[in-house]
């Protein structure tokens, strides 16, 4: 009888996760097999399971923050072997030859395929990954404090680059993203002003908590004009209202793969030289620059753990906003 493992499987768009016990896939030249320990709950999967993403393989086992054990490696697999712990990121495979690639900026490959979306993710026992995308890890610890860093910690820095050198940084939405952003800002020297949704204390206590030298809510000025603004809640009429609140030459990003339209607003809160601008997935460099500095700080992430079964609840409360910190899938 071939070895099969349990995962949370997405038949169909809208739909809740299934349960299935699926055979276990060899790894091919190039890959890992991996026993995965634990999984982060990302927002993004949100999207993906209603049906918001194009180009969305299904069926489809969802998550892209992936931590977990080597079991065996693949023909011509090199600085792996078993029992290693590495991270699987949301970016899985680039074709390495169209101009963006060559140009290293293969967070924007025309062919670029991703963990959890377009290949079985991490809401298992088990995964198999190229072994190019994948990165060392503490062999130490808990998986359920690493697993944040795979997403939220790796879109949350590239934000923060294209934020450029601000001292005052706003950011929007105080989840799994923010709350590393916020440690590594602070680490830099950098002055945090967290925005949630109106009137979410718990979110603002857990702001202030972590430093925050403002919190408030959402659609609200902060006590002075900000450098910049991050944006990681999936609202678009949060963009004019953090072009409100920076400063001529500031700059919003929106870090988010997913958001809803930005409603018209006056061309007097762009101009100054203020920008708009997207985060489009990420880099490996994006993930060793992030991964070495992340102990230096050091970043301590907050999590609440769902046994894999419970993936479904795990959404909901972070659909809902019910989740302090990140959410975490881990395996028994």
């Amino acid at each position: 009888m071939s070895e099969t493992y349990r995962a949370m499987r997405l038949e169909a768009p809208g739909g809740a996760l299934i349960p299935v016990e699926l055979p276990l896939r060899e790894p091919q030249p190039g890959e890992i097999l991996l026993a995965v320990e634990a999984c982060g709950v990302c927002r993004t999967d949100l999207h993906l399971i209603a049906g918001e993403l194009p180009q969305t393989v299904l069926p489809i086992v969802p998550g892209h923050e992936i931590v977990g054990r080597v079991l065996r490696c693949g023909p011509g697999v090199e600085g792996f072997s078993p029992g290693m712990r590495v991270g699987v990121p949301w970016l899985a495979w680039t074709c390495g030859q169209c101009g963006y690639c060559r140009q290293g900026r293969e967070n924007l490959c025309d062919h670029a395929r991703f963990t959890g979306y377009q290949i079985d993710g991490g809401y298992a026992e088990r995964c198999v990954a190229d072994a190019r995308y994948c990165f060392p890890l503490p062999d130490q610890g808990d998986a359920a404090l690493l697993a944040p860093l795979l997403c939220a910690g790796l879109i949350g820095y590239r934000a923060l680059a294209m934020a450029g050198d601000g001292r005052r940084l706003g950011l929007y939405g105080f989840g799994a993203a923010a709350h590393i952003v916020a440690q590594v800002a602070q680490h830099q020297g950098r002055e945090i002003y967290a925005f949630t949704r109106p009137k979410d204390r718990t979110a603002q206590e857990f702001a202030r908590q972590l430093g925050a030298t403002w919190a408030g809510n959402s659609d609200a000025l902060p006590p002075q004009l900000l450098d910049a603004a991050l944006i990681f809640a999936p609202v678009g009429s949060l963009v004019p209202a953090a072009l409100s609140a920076i400063v001529k030459g500031g700059r919003v990003i929106c870090a988010g793969i997913h958001m809803s339209d930005i409603p018209g607003f006056p061309y007097s809160l762009l101009w100054g030289e203020r920008s708009i601008q997207s985060v489009a997935n990420l880099t490996r460099a994006d993930g060793d620059a992030f991964l070495a500095l992340a102990p230096q700080v050091p970043v301590r992430t907050e999590v609440e753990r769902f046994p894999l079964d419970q993936a479904n609840e795990a959404l909901a409360r972070l659909r809902e906003g019910r989740i302090s910190g990140a959410a975490v899938l881990v395996m028994n």
